[in-house]
């Protein structure tokens, strides 16, 4: 059945389904697609094709372009007869992605560089980088898959799926540490993935989180202890300016853009042409300025909940694995390199918002346990809820994958986990619609595997 043109897809769907259509129909249809995520929300046309195959609904879905005429006579024909081109052929040919409605979906990250190493994005939707969706061939952004049928896939919420990601930084300190930042809305959660034996030989990382309560119980008010923070800070980011000036101009000289991410190999041989008494000043007012701030220690498999308003930098060597709200909002305290995504900080109005007080890492609730798995609640925000699943032995029977009618976000962290016709190793995810059957997570091997499973409320 070939649509020239609708407004809604998973309508025009709906429809087509209503029909009963064979196992040798296909529809094909275009519409019109608006990139919100980019600047200007240009829009775009897409085609998208479906094939049922008894009660497997199959599903691709790519750009239109001049070459769209040969791809509908293609997918014309293969409606006309048994024997003919088949939707995998075209797939195969065109190198789309061929997907199943109902089934998991497999995500293809975006790393995103950083100037303390990198982001792994499994779910991002940013002009800065796209993720995908992958059938282990070809893949097509997310955003693109969603919008062919957003309600069974995630529940409408296709301009809201949680931001999964990795941190990824790197394992030297300074250069590997993240921002010292707060956020007013967006809840982040973070699970320890791995921690450098090179930065942290006892393999205990850090995380800078809130502040010192034996440097605040010195002051006398929580308006003093803010001033006195602020003062520090403010005559560290003098000292930063200079240097980032400097660094600046090495970056004119080598043809390096102003705002460009720069390995920590070049960056050092630029640190190193600055005056020994510069950088002796950065350090010592670097450390006074750290002296007010707390620092947790961290270890593969904690659970760190960031609180609102809470200031807190990841630091060099801890890999983690976030889940957060997917809004881009943040304040700047403080950053120990230059900040490549704005041109100022956010201290004085952080400052007086912050809070100070004491930030602890949280005891997981056990929500339920037996011979086959032990799931456990990890964060529970008003917006999204994270869970951690530990599946025992391989000969258990598993864990049923609850049907909520909402899009579920699952990365397996440790071992190897399988779901019917899908096998998930370590760092790897997927989104599972919000319309499915019955979802059973079994796992891989003898010894013990780890999902993490994120769904919103």
């Amino acid at each position: 059945m070939h649509i020239p043109f609708t407004e809604n897809p998973e309508q025009a769907l709906v429809e087509w389904l209503g029909q009963r259509p064979s196992a040798f129909d296909v529809l094909w249809l275009r519409y019109q697609f608006i990139q919100y995520y980019l600047d200007g929300a240009p829009p775009i046309e897409l085609l998208a094709l479906f094939q049922l195959d008894g009660e497997r609904l199959w599903f691709t879905v790519g750009e239109a372009t001049e070459a769209t005429e040969a791809t509908e006579g293609l997918a014309a024909g293969m409606s006309r007869q048994p024997g003919g081109p088949s939707l995998r052929e075209f797939c195969a040919e065109h190198k789309w992605p061929l997907l199943v409605m109902d089934q998991p979906l497999r995500l293809e990250p975006v790393a995103i560089p950083k100037p303390w190493g990198r982001e792994i994005w499994f779910t991002g939707i940013e002009q800065r980088g796209l993720s995908r969706v992958t059938d282990g061939v070809a893949s097509a952004p997310l955003p693109w898959v969603l919008s062919v049928a957003p309600g069974r896939l995630c529940a409408g919420l296709q301009r809201r799926i949680n931001l999964l990601k990795i941190l990824d930084p790197l394992p030297e300190e300074v250069y590997g540490d993240l921002y010292f930042e707060l956020h007013e809305e967006k809840h982040e959660v973070y699970v320890v993935t791995h921690v450098d034996r090179g930065a942290w030989p006892d393999g205990v990382g850090r995380i800078r989180f809130g502040f010192d309560p034996r440097i605040r119980g010195g002051y006398d008010s929580d308006g003093a202890f803010k001033a006195d923070y602020l003062a520090a800070v403010r005559r560290y980011e003098q000292v930063r300016r200079e240097i980032d000036g400097l660094l600046d101009q090495s970056r004119r000289d080598e043809g390096v853009a102003t705002n460009a991410p720069v390995p920590v190999a070049q960056l050092k041989r630029w640190h190193a042409r600055l005056p020994a008494a510069l950088c002796e000043r950065e350090e010592a007012l670097r450390q006074q300025m750290n002296a007010f701030t707390a620092l947790l220690p961290l270890q593969p498999g904690d659970v760190v909940k960031v609180p609102l308003l809470t200031p807190h930098a990841l630091q060099h060597g801890v890999r983690t694995v976030e889940f957060q709200t997917p809004v881009y909002e943040r304040r700047i305290l403080s950053f120990a390199q230059k900040v490549l995504t704005q041109d100022h900080w956010d201290t004085e109005q952080a400052v007086a918002q912050m809070s100070l007080q004491p930030a602890l890492l949280p005891e997981l609730k056990t929500l339920h346990e037996n011979d086959a798995y032990r799931l456990e609640e990890v964060v529970c925000f008003d917006d999204f809820r994270v869970e951690r699943l530990t599946l025992f032995a391989a000969t258990a029977p598993g864990y049923p994958l609850p049907e909520t009618g909402c899009y579920a976000l699952l990365m397996t962290v440790a071992g190897e986990i399988e779901l019917p016709g899908i096998s998930l190793g370590c760092e790897q995810a997927l989104l599972v619609p919000a319309q499915r059957g019955a979802l059973q997570l079994r796992n891989a091997a003898a010894s013990p595997a780890t999902v993490l499973i994120a769904r919103p409320i």
